[in-house]
C-alpha cells in the first residue's frame, strides 16, 4: 500500500506544482533523466501526412428524446437536463436507485475490475483539478482510490496508489482487464512530462502491485491501452505528441514509437491496428493505422486513412469502437464548448454521437446524443445556472462508455452538471434517454462554491446487475443500479419459464444473455498440463493459451438459469491445481 500523510500529501502536491520536486524525481526515476524526457518533447519523431477533413451529411442536431420517469423518481423541475439553483440539494433521479456513496472527491475515469481469484473491484481517481485536491480536509486520501466491491452496497477502501502518475493522472488512468494492468501518466489541464506508473491487479485487484514508474513518455494528459494489453500509448494533447509503450514485460517497458499527432483520448480496435484519436484542436476525429506498432515491426509507422467533424464540435475527448450485429461504429464524445478553446459559441455544446465507420475512408455520423438543455437557445437560457458559467464545468458532456464493445445496447455519459445520463442504443438511428441521476449538489471549492454537479468521470458497468458506477468530483463515488423495465433488452428478451411440479410459474427477465470472452491469468512461469472448463455443469472447449492468459467463449444466449456458474481449473506439474470460479446471472425474477 503506497501512502502519503495529510500535511505532507499537501506539501508534495504544491511543490509539484511549482515545479520545486523535478530534481527528486529525477533521482527517483532509473533511466532516462528529465532533461533527457524534455527534449523528447521537442518535434523528434513520426509527423505522418494528414488526412483531409470530412464533414458528409449528418442527422439534425436535437435533443435525445427524454427519459420517462417510473415510481419512486424524483425528476428535474424543467427541461432536459437542467438544474436550477437549488433544485439539485437533495438530488434528482430517473430510474435508477442509489445502492452506495464512498468519499468526498472524484476525478476523470470509474473502472471496474474482477481478478483471477474472483474479487470485484473499483478503481477511480481524485485529482479532478490538481493539485486543489489536496486541500480537501475530508478526503480520504489523495491519488487513485481502490474500492473492495464484493457488497455493491457498502463499498471498501482497501489501498490508495500515490505513485507520481497517479497523484495526478489527469484523464489517462488506463485499465486493460485481459492482463488486469492499471496505467497512467502524468498529466493536467495542459499537459505534464510524461511520468508513467504501471500496475498489475490480476491477482489480488484490492492491492494492485507496482510495477513500475519511469519517464517514459514526452508529455501526459489522456491515454489508450490496446485491447491485448500490450501497448500503452500516452497523450500530449496541448501538443503533438502521442507515445506507444511495450508493456508486455511490465517490469521492462519500452518506447516503441514517438508521433507528432495531437490527441485528446485514444481507443484502440480489438486487433490493435486501428486507433480512433479525438483531435481537441483540430475538432475531429482521426482513423490512424497502428498495424506496425502491434506487429512490432522496426521502426514502425503509422498512417492516417480518414477524418471527420461535425456541426456543432467542441473539444472531442475519446472515441470508442464498437460493433452491431457485426456493423463496426464509434461512440464519440466531445467535452464543454465550442468557445473552450477561446473561439466558437459558447452556446455550441458537442455532446455526442454514434459515427458508422464501416467504411473507414469515409465515416458518417448516424445519431447524436445530448439533452436540450445542449441546444443553443436553452443552453443560453440556462447559462446563469450554478455551475454554468464555469468555463471547467457548464451544461456539456464529458466522458461517455459501454459496456461491451458487441452490440452494447446502453450508454453512459457525464454531462457535468447535468450528473449522470443513461441512454437506450438499441436503436442505433434513434437512440433514447432512459434515467438519469444529479448527485446532491453542494458549494465547493472544485466548483467554485456555486453548488452544482461535476459529473466528469468515465463511467463503469456491471451489466449483470444493471448497475453503473460513476464518481463526481465534489462528492466522490456512487453505484446505481438502473430499473430492469428500462434497461436495453429487458423487455424484448422477458421470457415464461416453465415452473418445476408443484410450484406457480413465474416469468423471468433474460437481460444478461449474452455471449463474451474470458480472460483468466496463469500464474508467472506456471507449467500447464491440462485446462478444463465448465459452465453451469457443461464442459467448455476451445480455450486458447497466448503467453499467460487464457481464453474462453462464455455463452449465455439461451441460457434460462438464475444463475450460471463458470469454473476453470488448470493442473499444473507436481500436482498442483489453480481453480477460478465466476457467478453470471443470465434471467432474473421479473419482479426484482
Amino acid at each position: 500500500m503506497h501512502r502519503i500523510g495529510g500535511l505532507a500529501r499537501v506539501v508534495l502536491v504544491v511543490l509539484l506544482a511549482m515545479g520545486v520536486l523535478a530534481p527528486v524525481i529525477s533521482a527517483q526515476l532509473p533511466g532516462n533523466p528529465l532533461n533527457d524526457l524534455f527534449a523528447l518533447g521537442q518535434g523528434s519523431g513520426q509527423t505522418p501526412a494528414k488526412a483531409a477533413v470530412q464533414e458528409p451529411a449528418a442527422p439534425p442536431v436535437e435533443a435525445t428524446p427524454r427519459a420517462q420517469c417510473g415510481p419512486g423518481a424524483k425528476p428535474e423541475p424543467g427541461i432536459q437536463g437542467r438544474v436550477p439553483a437549488g433544485s439539485g440539494k437533495d438530488g434528482l433521479w430517473c430510474n435508477v436507485t442509489l445502492l452506495s456513496h464512498q468519499g468526498t472527491a472524484g476525478g476523470f475515469k470509474t473502472l471496474r475490475y474482477v481478478d483471477v481469484a474472483g474479487h470485484e473491484c473499483a478503481y477511480y481517481d481524485t485529482a479532478l483539478l490538481f493539485p486543489l485536491n489536496a486541500f480537501n480536509l475530508n478526503s480520504k486520501g489523495l491519488g487513485v482510490v481502490v474500492l473492495d466491491m464484493s457488497d455493491p452496497a457498502h463499498p471498501q477502501q482497501t489501498d490508495l496508489l500515490t505513485d507520481l502518475p497517479m497523484l495526478s493522472p489527469h484523464e489517462s488512468l488506463s485499465l486493460n482487464t485481459a492482463r488486469g494492468l492499471l496505467a497512467a501518466v502524468e498529466g493536467n489541464p495542459s499537459t505534464y512530462p510524461g511520468v508513467v506508473s504501471l500496475y498489475d491487479a490480476h491477482a489480488d485487484c484490492r492491492h494492485p502491485v507496482l510495477q513500475f514508474t519511469k519517464p517514459l513518455a514526452r508529455f501526459g494528459h489522456e491515454s489508450g491501452f490496446s485491447q491485448d494489453g500490450n501497448t500503452f500509448y500516452a497523450t500530449g494533447t496541448a501538443t503533438q505528441s502521442i507515445t506507444a509503450i511495450d508493456v508486455s514485460n511490465t517490469t521492462d517497458p519500452h518506447v516503441l514509437w514517438q508521433g507528432n499527432v495531437l490527441s485528446h483520448g485514444m481507443s484502440l480496435s480489438d486487433d490493435g491496428n486501428r486507433a480512433y484519436v479525438a483531435d481537441p484542436t483540430g475538432r475531429d476525429m482521426l482513423i490512424m493505422d497502428t498495424s506496425e506498432i502491434q506487429a512490432r515491426k522496426p521502426d514502425p509507422q503509422v498512417r492516417e486513412i480518414s477524418r471527420i467533424t461535425w456541426s456543432p464540435a467542441s473539444i472531442p475527448q475519446n472515441a470508442i469502437p464498437f460493433t452491431e450485429g457485426g456493423h463496426p461504429y464509434v461512440l464519440e464524445f466531445d467535452e464543454y464548448n465550442a468557445s473552450t478553446l477561446g473561439s466558437g459559441s459558447p452556446d455550441d455544446v458537442g455532446a455526442a454521437r454514434i459515427i458508422d465507420i464501416a467504411d473507414e475512408q469515409h465515416p458518417r455520423v448516424i445519431a447524436n446524443l445530448r439533452l436540450q438543455v445542449n441546444q443553443p437557445a436553452d443552453h443560453r437560457a440556462a447559462s446563469g445556472d450554478p455551475g454554468a458559467i464555469s468555463p471547467a464545468q457548464g451544461y456539456a458532456a464529458h466522458y461517455c462508455n459501454i459496456p461491451t464493445r458487441v452490440d452494447p445496447r446502453i450508454v453512459a455519459c457525464s454531462f457535468i452538471v447535468s450528473g449522470l445520463r443513461l441512454f437506450d442504443i438499441s436503436d442505433l438511428i434513434h437512440p433514447k434517454e432512459i434515467g438519469y441521476y444529479v448527485a446532491p449538489t453542494q458549494p465547493r471549492p472544485e466548483n467554485g462554491e456555486a453548488a452544482s454537479d461535476y459529473a466528469m468521470s468515465q463511467p463503469a458497468f456491471v451489466p449483470e446487475r444493471h448497475e453503473v458506477w460513476f464518481t463526481d468530483g465534489t462528492s466522490g463515488f456512487y453505484a446505481l443500479r438502473v430499473a430492469d423495465d428500462v434497461w436495453p433488452g429487458a423487455a424484448a428478451t422477458s421470457t415464461g419459464t416453465a415452473a418445476a411440479p408443484g410450484t406457480a410459474g413465474t416469468s423471468q427477465r433474460c437481460s444478461g444473455r449474452r455471449r463474451f470472452t474470458v480472460h483468466v491469468r496463469l500464474p508467472r512461469g506456471a507449467h500447464v498440463r491440462d485446462v478444463r472448463a465448465t459452465l453451469a455443469g457443461r464442459r467448455l472447449t476451445g480455450i486458447k493459451r497466448t503467453g499467460r492468459t487464457l481464453r474462453l467463449t462464455v455463452d449465455l444466449r439461451r441460457s434460462s438459469k438464475a444463475t450460471a456458474t463458470l469454473q476453470v481449473r488448470v493442473r499444473l506439474e507436481r500436482g498442483k491445481a489453480v481453480t477460478t470460479k465466476r457467478i453470471y446471472h443470465p434471467c432474473r425474477p421479473a419482479a426484482q
